[in-house]
């Protein structure tokens, strides 16, 4: 298959060294959202700090919740079906003293007993061609996900079970709304996808996934980054379709962007 420059542009561009990988101990694929450029903030950046993206939270070791509260955590908003929330097998036993004055809300993107919705998008869960779908179908679920953000205290873990797909999701339209530039939320969501792409089981009974090679992983990229793209170009847009309410844009919006 012969690469478009544009989309190679977009898969390798560059803000790597732009990105925060969060090191927490027994987590991966894990990034502070700071950092990214911007032009609504006075320092051309995203503000660092505020929000993280991560998977699952049952990864942590004990030292790593240590680790996230001396990165500032206050809040976690859990974008799973209440049924993938909890301990499996493999999972490390964490004293519920670890989590006080964390603030835990399960805000999930999606209701996976919705037919239709599982008819449509369960082919393509794991790429961001179902994000429309999801608008489309289920526009509450990603309201409530948002207005959840908007509430929650900074220093907020955003994850769901890979931190790749309905995080990928969130954070496209996240950053997008800060006015990150396209190209760094493809980025952004490149980075989760290589960092999950070596993984065989993303979590407790669950299937497991295809493992591939960095250039594998280029190559599925090649008709993905482009959606993830013009979905943070076009986030205001999505955000008119979902009905996100002005002061829910802006606090989202200052969350990510004032220092």
């Amino acid at each position: 298959m012969t690469r478009d420059p544009a989309l190679v542009e977009i898969s390798a561009p560059p803000y790597a060294e732009e990105m925060t990988t969060l090191t927490w101990d027994g987590y991966i694929n894990a990034r502070d959202l700071g950092g990214l450029p911007t032009e609504l903030s006075s320092t051309g950046v995203t503000a660092s700090g505020r929000v993280a993206r991560g998977p699952r939270r049952e990864r942590l070791t004990e030292s790593g919740w240590k680790d996230a509260r001396a990165w500032g955590l206050a809040s976690v908003i859990d974008l799973r079906c209440a049924y993938e929330v909890g301990p499996g097998e493999g999972d490390h036993v964490i004293p519920d003293e670890v989590f006080a004055g964390i603030a835990i809300v399960n805000a999930p993107t999606e209701d996976q007993n919705d037919p239709e919705f599982m008819e449509v998008c369960t082919p393509i869960l794991d790429s961001p061609e179902y994000w429309a779908h999801n608008w489309r179908l289920q526009p509450q679920f990603v309201l409530g996900t948002l207005e959840a953000i908007a509430s929650s205290q900074p220093g907020t873990l955003v994850h769901c079970s890979a931190g790749r797909d309905r995080t990928g999701m969130i954070s496209a339209l996240l950053l997008g709304n800060a006015g990150v530039t396209p190209a760094a939320v493809a980025a952004d969501y490149a980075a989760s996808v290589h960092a999950m792409a070596t993984i065989e089981q993303i979590a407790p009974g669950t299937e497991p996934e295809e493992v591939r090679s960095p250039a594998e992983v280029d190559e599925w990229m090649l008709d993905k980054l482009p959606i993830v793209h013009d979905t943070a170009e076009r986030a205001h847009e999505i955000f008119d379709l979902l009905g996100v309410s002005i002061a829910t844009r802006s606090r989202l919006r200052r969350m990510l962007i004032e220092q």
